[in-house]
């Protein structure tokens, strides 16, 4: 029998199943400074991922290594794709929410509302009907280091939705501060981390949870707690399954919020994805490196990796 490695931690049988004894945790690229937005791109067999710090977004593949895929980011954070498999990305440093064009030109979708500027867009999740869905904490205006320092103009942190027709609203206006996001499989649910510990203890770390509702969501409570650190990035699995990020590395809970197991990553982690030739790696950026991988179920966001 193959003993459980020291990177895998069962909470809950059902964990087994979703991970293998004989996975490794591969560190595949490092020297960064806070690595954040990981997306895979299955046309290009390619992640890319933003390192924040730098205002750097990277490419990383099987065949070819290590690259930059753009300078002068704007200190991009979040990344995701749209149905046509544009990379959609958070700027905190222009205050936006930027789309990349086939030829490389860049769209700003969202950079106020009710005529003032955001805060700084964090994370971002597109739809299949099209419509993007962001958080908007003040990471990116606290200080200089992940953007610009300066005084919010937003009376709340807020998380927005971008309808096709480019209308901006807030449709959660009580977070401390609103970070990572993602859909349930069906797009019946969107949840989204609070990550205000970060500045005031007294803020709970926890993975919220809203039904969708139209054009609008409605609170459904708390979804799972996060016992060590604080969730910022996470992704769901095609089983319903939500895996999030955390201090000591990513949390796996069931659809009904236990937690099955984490995956123990020696740095703290900001975010994760799905990816891979086959669909079965998970990549995980944490502070300064970025990891990959085997689990034994693909994300729930099939259509915005392109071939997998």
């Amino acid at each position: 029998m193959i003993s459980t490695p020291p990177h895998l931690e069962i909470h809950d049988d059902r964990f087994r199943a979703l991970v293998h004894p004989m996975s490794e945790l591969e560190l595949i690229a490092e020297g960064f400074t806070w690595t954040e937005g990981p997306v895979w791109f299955g046309d290009h067999d390619c992640l890319l991922f933003s390192d924040i710090p730098s205002q750097r977004i990277l490419r990383w593949s099987e065949a070819d290594g290590l690259s930059t895929y753009r300078t002068a980011s704007g200190f991009n954070n979040g990344n995701t794709r749209d149905r046509e498999g544009r990379l959609i990305g958070c700027r905190h440093g222009y205050r936006d929410v930027v789309r990349t064009e086939t030829d490389g030109r860049l769209t700003v979708l969202a950079d106020s509302f009710k005529g003032k500027r955001l805060n700084s867009p964090n994370d971002v999740v597109v739809g299949s009907d099209g419509v993007i869905w962001f958080t908007d904490p003040t990471y990116g205006i606290i200080s200089n280091f992940e953007g610009y320092k300066a005084d919010p103009e937003q009376s709340s942190r807020n998380v927005y939705r971008l309808g096709t027709d480019g209308a901006v609203s807030a449709v959660v206006t009580d977070f401390a501060q609103p970070n990572g996001l993602c859909f349930s499989p069906d797009e019946t649910r969107l949840y989204v981390a609070e990550s205000g510990s970060s500045h005031d203890d007294s803020v709970p770390s926890v993975i919220r949870q809203f039904k969708v509702i139209g054009a609008g969501l409605q609170d459904a409570g708390v979804f799972a707690t996060i016992d060590t650190g604080l969730p910022d990035g996470m992704r769901c699995d095609a089983q319903g399954n939500l895996w999030s990020s955390a201090a000591d590395g990513v949390h796996c809970f069931a659809p009904d919020g236990t937690l099955l197991g984490k995956i123990r990553v020696p740095q703290v982690v900001s975010n994760l994805c799905f990816g891979g030739p086959d669909g079965y790696r998970m990549f995980i950026t944490a502070t300064s490196g970025v990891y990959r991988i085997f689990v034994d179920v693909k994300g729930a966001e099939s259509w915005t990796r392109g071939r997998s």
